[in-house]
């Protein structure tokens, strides 16, 4: 059942969809160990048997946890909310440490869908003349689909690495989607021994596991010797022209 992303994510691979699923392999059980938006879990056609995204941020693994299993109570908080610098400022700044897990998981809902760029740390206010802002009344309307989707899924809150050696099987399928190397706003701190471990274990491993990343020297260097592929995405946060242009993205699989 295809649907669509619940937030927007910074490095999201909505316009890589179609590109990746071409390459997915049989398989049965399918992983997303770097979940974010999960714009490939969410937009392709088919499900698979055994369906596990997994991401070490908390407030993300909360809101999937929430509409999955909460999801009238969850439209309930957005009431009488609007979109507001005024509230967006508001929402960034409360203290979450009395708030329940609903409460958490509709600020975030919030803020990722009214932060410039879809950044989830570093966060401002955004404004655009070529889009409307979100519908706050249409919530439930926009994530019925994403909760049937998320019924029977296993949303895990693991690092990447012990995602993979718990769900490590032939019949696995692996998507990985790591912070994008050299490039800021995931506020992460995600080495080259990342990249390095990752690169190890997608040579080891039993599993089936394809990576998208973005095109850069140390990148080949890194995966050289694995099958590696290339794609067109066009970047779009920004205002200048070169953050605008159409670049290239390498898709690397171990099969």
């Amino acid at each position: 059942m295809k649907t669509k992303p619940i937030v927007p994510w910074m490095g999201g691979k909505r316009r890589l969809v179609s590109q990746l699923a071409k390459k997915m392999p049989e398989h049965e059980c399918y992983v997303e160990l770097f979940a974010g938006g999960a714009a490939l879990f969410f937009m392709r056609d088919q499900q698979s048997k055994v369906e596990v995204i997994n991401d070490l941020n908390g407030e993300l693994v909360n809101l999937y946890r929430v509409v999955q299993h909460h999801l009238e109570e969850f439209v309930r908080q957005f009431k009488w909310a609007l979109v507001s610098r005024q509230m967006f400022d508001w929402l960034k700044n409360a203290n979450t440490d009395l708030m329940t897990d609903i409460q958490r998981a509709a600020r975030f809902y919030y803020l990722q869908h009214t932060a410039f760029g879809a950044k989830c740390f570093g966060q401002n206010f955004g404004t655009a003349t070529t889009a409307r802002p979100v519908n706050l009344l249409r919530i439930e309307e926009q994530l019925s689909e994403a909760h049937l989707r998320l019924s029977g899924v296993t949303v895990e809150h693991l690092s990447w690495d012990a995602c993979l050696m718990k769900y490590d099987r032939p019949h696995s399928f692996m998507y990985a989607d790591p912070p994008y190397w050299k490039l800021a706003g995931y506020g992460v701190d995600f080495g080259l021994d990342q990249y390095e471990k990752m690169a190890e274990l997608m040579k080891t491993c039993k599993s089936k596991v394809m990576l998208s990343i973005n095109d850069h020297p140390d990148m080949r260097n890194t995966f050289d010797g694995l099958n590696i592929d290339t794609a067109e995405i066009k970047y779009t946060v920004g205002n200048s022209t070169a953050s605008r242009s159409v670049k290239q993205e390498l898709i690397i699989m171990n099969y």
